[in-house]
This record gives C-alpha cells, sequence and structure tokens, in this order.
C-alpha cells in the first residue's frame, strides 16, 4: 500500500473571511469551496469544549493544485510561536520563480517578512513570510530542481531508496 499523492495541509485561521481574502489577493489562491459545521461535530470530532461552538470550513487551492484548508474555529485558541526544533509541523510552503522578485512584491502588499531570501548550499533560493495569523510560509525558488521533482520525481525517489538515501529505509 502507498499513497496517491499529497492532498492537502489544513490551518486555523483567526478570520475566515481575511484568510480567504489574504491568500487570494497576496498568492492568486483561490477559495474553491466552504462550508459550515454543526455543534455536535465540533464538539465530538474535533474536541471543542463550549457551549455553542462554530466552525467554517474552507478549501484554497494554489496554482499548480496544492490545496489549504482553513478552519475558523468559535471559540479558538491564540497562536503559539513556532520553535523549531520541537516536533511537529512549522510551516508551509509556495514554490515561486524568482525570490527577489516575490520578496519586493510582498514587501509591498504589507506581508510580514521573516528572512530575506538567502541562497542554500544546493543553489536553491528561499525566505520565509508570515500570513495575518503569524503562520510561517515559506517561498522557495528550486530553480532546476523544480522540473526535475515534477518530472523525475518518482524514478529519483526509487533510485535514491536504493542508493545514497538506503540507509533510512533500512
Amino acid at each position: 500500500m502507498r499513497a496517491r499523492s499529497f492532498s492537502h495541509v489544513g490551518i486555523t485561521v483567526s478570520d475566515f473571511n481575511k484568510a480567504v481574502k489574504f491568500y487570494w489577493e497576496v498568492f492568486g489562491c483561490p477559495l474553491v469551496a466552504a462550508g459550515d459545521t454543526p455543534p455536535s461535530r465540533i464538539k465530538a470530532f474535533f474536541g471543542v469544549d463550549a457551549p455553542d461552538p462554530t466552525l467554517k470550513i474552507g478549501w484554497i487551492r494554489a496554482p499548480g493544485g496544492g490545496v489549504m484548508e482553513i478552519f475558523e474555529f468559535k471559540p479558538q485558541l491564540p497562536l503559539e510561536p513556532v520553535t523549531w526544533h520541537r516536533v511537529g509541523i512549522t510551516h508551509i510552503s509556495f514554490n515561486v520563480k524568482n525570490c527577489h522578485k516575490w520578496h519586493d512584491y510582498l514587501v509591498s502588499k504589507g506581508v510580514e517578512i521573516v528572512s530575506k531570501p538567502e541562497q542554500s548550499p544546493r543553489g536553491h533560493w528561499f525566505f520565509f513570510v508570515k500570513d495575518m495569523d503569524g503562520n510561517l510560509i515559506e517561498l522557495i525558488d528550486l530553480r532546476i530542481r523544480h522540473y526535475v521533482l515534477n518530472w523525475l520525481g518518482p524514478l529519483g525517489g526509487f533510485l535514491f531508496r536504493r542508493g545514497m538515501y538506503k540507509k533510512y529505509y533500512e
């Protein structure tokens, strides 16, 4: 058994409409579905212990097919700052072309910039920003690796499992 593909990432936001607007206006990711959840399901499935909880769920699709599921719970708990060495999810990432142009564009949009574009030892460029709630977003320009991963990813995975990354599968 193996997964067919990556499906989506989910984040909880403080304001559903602000999140939809942010991801559309900044990254061109449209809302493709939305719905409200009955209080009984919010309590039973999500474990929210409140008298009359509400939950709006939406699906935002990124260019290229990635999907982000957004949740707006009421009541809600505050964001906990990311600690890189704490086990758990740290950030989401968008593949982009030309990090420097993206950096300038995001500055012009008033997006909070965490770091300036920098080049990794392997040649790709990346930097971090925060969304309206402080969730970390990495923008990464994989350069030629984007095409290698897109078209040769399955072959690379096959070869690397048997070669240089074999020790991780033992």
